[in-house]
């Protein structure tokens, strides 16, 4: 299957709710997501065809304070859609890398930065184990700690980028395996998460990690 095309034909564009400055091609009822799990068994969970609150809260914040990404070189690390780093460059950073561990992640945030008419290097990597990224100034991460295993194994890896000199800035609404008491909030936004009720609206937040 042609991964591209599905996403064209069967997610339309659609713009943010909440961020309405980014348009994303967005599963519906009818996209059938199931057809692409069918048809490769590592297909998983498409949270890559969603909204999520951490995400939407960086998204905004980047927009509202241009200040804080503009002309620098930022990374969105499990990135998703690609809505943070699409709202990185629409803010005015320098450049936008979109890193994932999903390849069907990769292609849509592809799509998306074509959509929004921005430069955005999509690319498939596990950066976690590795040293920090040398060619960047600020990494943002939108929704990485909603599992604990996932967490412990994140965390290492931004407190390495903060001692490297990165700067890191987490959106997340308040999930159980946030390390609040390493962070620090910058801002606050009401966003509506994937999964719960329809028009319901829950508190996220941006963070920064501390040094």
């Amino acid at each position: 299957m042609d991964l591209e095309a599905f996403i064209q034909a069967n997610l339309p564009v659609e713009a943010v709710p909440g961020v309405p400055e980014v348009r994303l091609h967005r599963a519906g009822p009818r996209s059938g997501l199931m057809r692409l799990a069918d048809a490769d068994p590592d297909f998983g969970s498409p949270y890559w065809a969603r909204c999520w609150g951490g995400g939407l809260a960086l998204a905004r914040h980047v927009l509202d304070h241009p200040r804080s990404v503009a002309g620098k070189r930022v990374l969105d690390l499990g990135a998703g859609s690609g809505l943070v780093a699409i709202a990185a460059m629409k803010a005015g950073a320098a450049q936008a890398q979109a890193v994932d561990v999903d390849l069907y992640a990769v292609a849509a945030t592809r799509l998306n930065a074509q959509a929004n008419e921005v430069v955005v290097e999509a690319r498939l990597a596990d950066l976690t184990q590795g040293a920090p990224p040398a060619d960047i100034d600020l990494m943002l991460v939108g929704d990485l700690f909603y599992d604990v295993d996932l967490a412990r194994s994140i965390l290492p890896f931004l407190e390495r980028c903060v001692a490297a000199g990165v700067a890191v800035l987490i959106g997340d609404p308040w999930r159980a395996s946030l390390p609040t008491e390493r962070l620090t909030v910058v801002a606050r936004y009401p966003v509506a998460d994937f999964g719960d009720p329809g028009g319901v609206l829950r508190d996220a937040a941006v963070f920064s990690l501390l040094a």
